[in-house]
């Protein structure tokens, strides 16, 4: 929001010192101009003049009667009042063509869009979720941030991200991220009880996306599945066991953390069983299994359900990461909060447009 206001102010800054100047000269030559009502002209009454002026009206109830305040009105005043036209007009005709230009934008940019991912919460744990998405191949043209902060959207925008600046539990600011067309959303907030919110709009919106919501507390993931949620992460309990392990096991902390660092070493996936994996047992994979997914059950590799495979299985497998370059992104703000732009930025023209506080960019 700084960007419009400090425009807006050097504009009202340059009119009002072209409207000082104008006062200025016009007073100190007040002797060759004529009041129709007491033929004196004051400090006020120049005031009223160069107003009138610059602004075109023009009354004629005090005039330029010396030579030299007619020149002064016709090589100053009148170059002065084109300055202040230009400003005054300029700053419409920039609104107007802003406007029209964003709403271009969000157009082309909406009908662009489909199966696209919503990011809510662009704190910590939302852009490590995006950085992972980034790693497996995701591009950025297809992950929408929503965030209740300008700063971070800002820098959601510079790592070029679409981004949405407003409250996600509300369903408007969700629909400008087009969340009812989204093939899955990720719930990043910093509040347990905003989760909670965005998951009902959300799920209310779109009944088939796929929602993966984290939240602090552990007592709250099963409210978070009942409003919706498929899949929940309890990040303070993650955190607490990751500490215990490390603790306990150093190595096997390193393990852990190599896992779930997606891109590096050692990581987790998920894919379909191939065909000449039917009928084996997991242990017979290529890689190595560690979970079967078998409709929406899912089974430890030495369950006995779990053998042998079938064809409509899935696994969850350990292997080698392809190396990528690490995807590190800008931090906008330090905390999980939880507009829409999409880079270059897109500013809505006020009142209405931008959406109470839902500015618009790319």
């Amino acid at each position: 929001m700084a960007g419009p206001v400090i425009q807006v102010a050097k504009r009202l800054l340059i009119a009002n010192l072209v409207l000082f100047t104008a006062w200025l000269i016009v007073y100190l030559d007040r002797s060759g101009y004529d009041d129709s009502v007491d033929g004196e002209v004051n400090a006020l009454d120049a005031l009223y003049y160069v107003t009138v002026s610059l602004s075109t009206t023009g009354y004629g109830d005090i005039a330029p009667v010396t030579d030299t305040a007619r020149l002064i009105t016709t090589f100053i005043i009148t170059p002065l009042r084109i300055m202040f036209l230009i400003v005054l007009v300029g700053t419409t005709l920039e609104v107007l063509t802003e406007r029209t230009r964003e709403q271009w934008r969000l157009s082309h940019w909406r009908s662009r869009v489909r199966d696209h991912t919503v990011i809510v919460g662009f704190g910590t744990k939302g852009r490590s979720a995006a950085e992972t998405l980034l790693s497996t191949g995701l591009a950025k043209e297809q992950i929408v941030v929503v965030d209740p902060s300008a700063k971070v959207i800002d820098a959601a925008n510079a790592d070029g991200f679409a981004g949405v600046v407003g409250d996600a539990t509300r369903s408007s600011v969700l629909e400008r991220a087009r969340a009812d067309i989204a093939s899955q959303i990720i719930i990043a907030t910093q509040r347990d009880d905003t989760a909670v919110l965005v998951t009902l709009t959300a799920r209310q919106m779109n009944k088939a996306v796929n929602i993966v919501a984290a939240v602090r507390e552990e007592e709250n993931a099963p409210l978070l599945k009942q409003s919706g949620a498929d899949a929940v992460i309890t990040s303070s309990a993650a955190a607490g066991r990751m500490l215990g392990l490390s603790l306990v096991s150093p190595s096997a902390g390193e393990v852990m953390e190599d896992l779930i660092s997606y891109g590096e070493g050692l990581s987790l996936g998920e894919r379909p069983v191939s065909k000449n994996e039917v009928g084996r047992t997991p242990k017979e994979c290529d890689d190595l299994v560690v979970a079967v997914l078998r409709g929406h059950r899912l089974m430890n590799f030495d369950e006995p359900e779990a053998s042998p495979l079938q064809a409509q299985d899935r696994v969850v497998i350990i292997r080698r990461s392809v190396e990528r370059t690490p995807t590190k992104l800008r931090k906008g703000d330090e905390e999980d909060t939880g507009r829409f732009r999409t880079p270059p930025k897109m500013r809505p023209a006020k009142p209405g447009w931008q959406n109470p506080r839902d500015e618009l960019g790319h």
